[in-house]
């Protein structure tokens, strides 16, 4: 099975992170490990560490390291102490930014996130695991006496605030233009102009690809040599779970992608074995892959400066607002196209189409005001 370079990322963070950790969660890790990503694992880690934090913090716990935090604290945590956690999760603020200070409650959707975290770690210490006696670690589960709120959205709604984060209509062509032409190395300083002509076909493929695939950022960063099929016009590209799948290609993407191609070599001394990284950088002059931060900050810079400050997740979305327009909202279509496993994210898109079209409509209705 092939595994990414976020897989191995997550694993070693994973495996950092679990040296704070007591025994049990370890334990918790490597019994969920074969049906859960270290992504996933991660993050639900990374939850523990704040809860057991709190727990300290609060005098529940009587101890100094989060290691030492034995499972009768969690036995015997009381339902209004759980209860208290989450509300001080859900009033906790975080900085929007480090330029200034305005700050945003945590979303209800990542409190629900560390209640299904704390769920799953409660339910293992009750049920699933099994000590010398034959027996779990203790049996009263406050966590599971407390419910995950799910957040109301219809799909008109999720499908409106799309529309406002994302290309509308031909703003997408008009995007990629503007990066290629003259208007936007205007803008930029000589020492940016430099460093812009030198990288200009590999970020301009970058972007390209998003807007002619639909990819995840992930699924790009790992793009290797032999994964691109100039022929059918596909690429082949590792989903969530560590899956290999085939995407179908823009033919104009696959042009900017042969234009990059053809410099590649020159400008990052970069091989041409079929295992290497086809998005790279200079680093102390020899050829490194771009990570997945430097690609989202890519995306950041060029859409900032044409319209308003985008991730490669929107263009994402975009591509996929913009196939299901033209393939008549074709679910099975876009669900293999943009590699998902529910039709019920795909459906998004198409209340998103709708959303164009009653725009349009009011649009059209103006003319009889004049």
């Amino acid at each position: 099975m092939a595994i990414s370079k976020q897989h191995e990322k997550y694993e070693k963070q994973l495996e950092i992170l679990l040296k704070e950790m007591p025994t049990y969660v370890v334990e918790y890790v490597d019994a969920k490990q074969d049906n859960r990503s270290p992504l996933t694992l991660f993050n639900y880690v990374r939850d523990f560490r704040d809860f057991f934090y709190w727990l300290i913090t609060e005098g529940i716990a009587k101890c100094e390291q989060i290691k030492d935090i034995p499972t009768d604290i969690l036995a015997t945590l009381t339902l209004d102490e759980a209860r208290n956690y989450f509300k001080f999760l859900a009033r906790k603020k975080y900085k929007v930014s480090q330029a200034d200070d305005e700050t945003k409650q945590i979303h209800a959707k990542t409190v629900n996130r560390h209640k299904s975290s704390l769920r799953s770690l409660f339910k293992y210490l009750t049920i699933e695991a099994e000590l010398d006696n034959n027996e779990p670690y203790f049996h009263r589960n406050v966590m599971q006496k407390i419910e995950v709120t799910k957040v109301k959205e219809t799909f008109n709604e999720r499908a409106k605030q799309l529309t406002d984060k994302i290309f509308i209509g031909d703003k997408d062509l008009e995007f990629l233009d503007y990066i290629k032409g003259f208007e936007y190395e205007s803008s930029l300083s000589p020492t940016q102009l430099k460093y812009f002509n030198r990288d200009r076909e590999r970020n301009i493929s970058i972007v390209s690809l998003f807007l002619g695939t639909g990819i995840r950022v992930n699924e790009l960063s790992n793009l290797r040599i032999k994964d691109i099929d100039f022929t059918s016009k596909e690429i082949s590209v590792i989903r969530k779970g560590n899956k290999k799948d085939t995407v179908s290609v823009t033919p104009s993407s696959m042009d900017d992608l042969q234009a990059y191609l053809s410099v590649r070599n020159e400008r990052y001394k970069a091989g041409t074995g079929e295992n290497e990284f086809v998005y790279v950088k200079l680093y102390n002059n020899e050829p490194r892959p771009l990570t997945n931060r430097a690609i989202e900050d890519i995306v950041y810079k060029y859409t900032k400066a044409f319209d308003k400050r985008m991730s490669p997740h929107k263009l994402r979305h975009t591509y996929a607002t913009n196939l299901a327009e033209q393939t008549n909202g074709d679910i099975p279509l876009i669900m293999s196209q943009l590699g998902h496993s529910s039709s019920d994210i795909s459906l998004l898109y198409i209340n998103t189409t709708r959303e164009k079209a009653r725009l349009a409509s009011e649009a059209l209705d103006k003319r009889r005001e004049k």
